[in-house]
């Protein structure tokens, strides 16, 4: 009976993986990803929710690592795959972000939302099925609901009340965490997420 039992779980198991993977394929054969000679991605879906799964897909052939380390860490984990130093920064992440509330929204989004969120989460699943070399180093399967974590939809700008991780640390007594980037020159701290420079001779004026 025992056995009968696996057997059926392992059929029902197999299909449902099956059917998933059906729908990736027929989601990415909408979408088309142009890359010009400069290695940009450019685009192209039938729906908004095509475009952002190959959007995701695309990213991720540029650089998985950092799209999965972004949500190791806005899940409070990065003590799981760097060092035991970082529970206070995870401790800290975990104070301010609650992964609990980002599930229910995504339960309780309108449905043009649902879509999105869904293509996102199945445009990276879809790169791991496809890139079987790729090795994440801690999370196989993303959620629809991962983008939820971020407090009000930006990468960066999310609200702390000014907390920081080393005063959390401080309060409980945890290490200081190893995130805090130090500057040898404060003056010369660059901010901003991208930063751009034009050789001579690819400018109009050659400066």
């Amino acid at each position: 009976m025992q056995k009968l039992f696996t057997l059926i779980f392992l059929f029902f198991s197999l299909t449902s993986l099956s059917e998933i993977k059906g729908q990736y394929d027929a989601q990415a054969k909408r979408v088309i990803i142009h890359r010009d000679e400069w290695g940009i991605p450019h685009i192209y879906g039938k729906t908004d929710a095509d475009a952002v799964f190959g959007l995701m897909f695309a990213q991720c052939e540029d650089d998985f690592a950092r799209v999965e380390m972004n949500y190791i860490e806005k899940l409070g984990r990065m003590s799981e795959v760097k060092v035991e130093k970082e529970q206070a920064y995870d401790l800290y992440i975990k104070l301010i972000i609650d992964a609990n509330e980002a599930k229910e929204e995504y339960k309780t989004s309108p449905l043009w939302l649902k879509k999105l969120l869904n293509a996102y989460a199945d445009g990276i699943n879809y790169f791991l099925k496809t890139h079987p070399e790729v090795k994440p180093r801690l999370i196989t399967h993303f959620e629809p609901w991962f983008p939820l974590l971020w407090t009000d939809g930006s990468i960066g700008a999310i609200s702390t009340g000014d907390i920081t991780a080393n005063e959390t640390a401080l309060f409980y007594g945890l290490p200081k965490p190893l995130t805090q980037v130090k500057y040898q020159n404060p003056d010369e701290k660059l901010t901003g997420s991208n930063g751009f420079a034009v050789g001579p001779s690819l400018s109009s004026t050659g400066n």
